[in-house]
């Protein structure tokens, strides 16, 4: 295991730490309503300490993953960046900088995978107390379309119905991971109801959707190092056509989307450096590591990761 730098500023790390602390604390209780059950000030406050602690933890766990894998391997790398935004979630997630080489398509696929892993490993038991604590209660019928309501088609297209009238509400997106888990600690849900979710259920949400967007094969993102290991310089094509799926998922789903498919084109890019040794096959093991992981993308994938959407009176 290679040595940490002498020059490493962990007062910054730290402090980023804690600014994104506060920052998902302020922005659940001042943006999301903070309470566990009521709007009472106590109860706003434990609320919002549990949706940043838990969001933290699943952070953490993810950079640290990437981090300790990064180190047993021998390549230098960063401590934990933390990005604290003050709206939103509070935060823009974590990375880790690599500044060595990777040596090889193993040590790639464990670089790359530790990350979506280990904070699956701390979301998904994180998820099932947030089902357990959340309670079922009546739900508005919710008016949507199909291409949705705030995807391109209709935010740009001339014909485009008008903008829903009256109450409109944030919709948090599903997916086959967390609906699975909802049925078997609730069992299913009669119709006209819906969970009222806890805080820990919020930012357990949060995390599934950091997962599923670093599992994206593209470029230099995680699930990129999963598929620059297996398939080489045809990963690159492979992410092309990732950003072209993510492109019409927000013609027809979710404008959202848009912004991701500008990050991964224009920031993230679809190139991947070569590991030091490219001859060295990858080994049966990783593959199966690889095939874990992108079972966790088809898993945890969200067409629309969140929408808007008008109540429709009863």
């Amino acid at each position: 295991m290679s040595e940490p730098k002498r020059n490493e500023r962990l007062w910054l790390h730290a402090a980023l730490f804690i600014g994104t602390l506060g920052s998902t604390f302020f922005t659940f209780f001042t943006q999301s309503g903070g309470g566990v059950e009521s709007t009472e000030l106590v109860d706003k406050l434990w609320g919002s300490a549990f949706f940043s602690g838990s969001v933290m933890l699943i952070l953490g766990a993810h950079e640290m993953g990437h981090f300790l894998m990064a180190r047993r391997h021998g390549v230098d790398s960063s401590w934990p960046y933390f990005i604290p935004l003050p709206i939103g979630f509070g935060t823009m997630g974590a990375v880790i900088r690599l500044r060595g080489r990777i040596p090889t398509r193993d040590a790639l696929v464990d670089i790359g995978a530790a990350g979506p892993l280990g904070g699956l490993l701390v979301c998904i038991p994180l998820w099932c107390v947030g089902v357990w604590l959340s309670h079922v209660s009546p739900s508005p019928d919710l008016r949507d379309t199909f291409p949705g309501q705030f995807s391109l088609w209709h935010v740009v297209g001339s014909w485009s119905d008008a903008a829903p009238s009256g109450d409109v509400v944030q919709v948090f997106g599903d997916n086959l991971l967390g609906l699975g888990l909802q049925w078997l600690i609730k069992g299913p849900l009669q119709p006209g109801t819906d969970l009222f979710a806890h805080p820990v259920l919020v930012a357990s949400w949060f995390g599934l959707l950091v997962t599923m967007l670093n599992l994206l094969p593209v470029g230099q993102l995680d699930g990129g190092h999963l598929t620059h290991a297996w398939f080489g310089e045809r990963a690159e094509l492979m992410g092309r056509v990732v950003a072209g799926v993510i492109l019409v998922a927000a013609l027809l789903f979710s404008s959202s989307w848009l912004v991701w498919f500008l990050l991964v084109t224009f920031v993230v890019k679809f190139r991947h450096p070569p590991v030091v040794d490219e001859s060295v096959p990858l080994s049966r093991s990783r593959k199966v590591v690889c095939l874990i992981c992108f079972a966790m993308t088809v898993l945890t994938f969200m067409p629309t990761p969140l929408r808007f959407a008008a109540m429709v009176s009863p």
